[in-house]
């Protein structure tokens, strides 16, 4: 039986060494849990559809689907799971297109073992982990997008928003704000119509370039 207090990991990588060495960490973490792994995106899908993980841990670049296109499966399907990205330094042009797939953030494959035991509690936490040069691209991708638009914002789409760039989920935001979290939700959505954005992603880095939050 799974305990609830732990933070359930599927791990997608074509190499089993990787996963290897990624479960051989990951198991020594008292609050971390390697519940399956995957050899390619078609495969993770499928095991992130049967074992419901908190946390995907996804490689980029895989035979067959690879890891971007999973993650748009995944975000079709409305799968709950937070990804993050495993990615090279070669592959920075990936990570963009990563992120507007839906991806909660990435690491590098060199990662520090200590480093992504806290990016994976980060993302299941509800964060976007985002390296500068990243968020930089995203920003000049979506200069103009949503520019002047944010004088339509109520009060409280503004307050929604500040949480939202703050890392919170529905759940933190209706309990900040005394809200149920069917209204968060509807909040949210009204927030990315005005807005002309495509995720929360986009929203908490409009909010970050427009001084609204974090």
């Amino acid at each position: 039986m799974a305990d609830p207090g732990r933070i359930r990991v599927l791990l997608v990588d074509d190499h089993q060494v990787v996963r290897r060495g990624l479960r051989t960490f990951l198991q020594v973490q008292d609050d971390i849990e390697v519940v399956g792994e995957a050899s390619d995106g078609e495969e993770g899908v499928a095991r992130a559809e049967e074992l419901r993980p908190d946390v995907v841990l996804m490689d980029v670049k895989m035979p067959g689907l690879d890891g971007i296109e999973a993650l748009r499966i995944l975000r079709g399907l409305d799968n709950p799971a937070r990804v993050l990205i495993v990615t090279s330094f070669t592959e920075k042009r990936t990570v963009v297109p990563a992120l507007r797939a839906g991806a909660a953030g990435y690491v590098y494959k060199d990662v520090d073992p200590e480093a992504l035991a806290r990016a994976i509690r980060s993302v299941h936490s509800g964060h976007v982990l985002l390296q500068p040069e990243v968020a930089l691209a995203l920003l000049s991708q979506e200069e103009g997008g949503g520019q002047g638009r944010g004088g339509s914002l109520t009060e409280r789409e503004r307050e929604v928003l500040a949480l939202i760039a703050d890392g919170r989920s529905n759940r933190e935001i209706a309990r900040a704000l005394v809200l149920s979290e069917k209204t968060v939700k509807t909040h949210v959505s009204n927030i990315l119509m005005k807005l002309d954005l495509a995720d929360r992603t986009q929203a908490a880095l409009w909010a970050v370039r427009h001084g609204i939050g974090a």
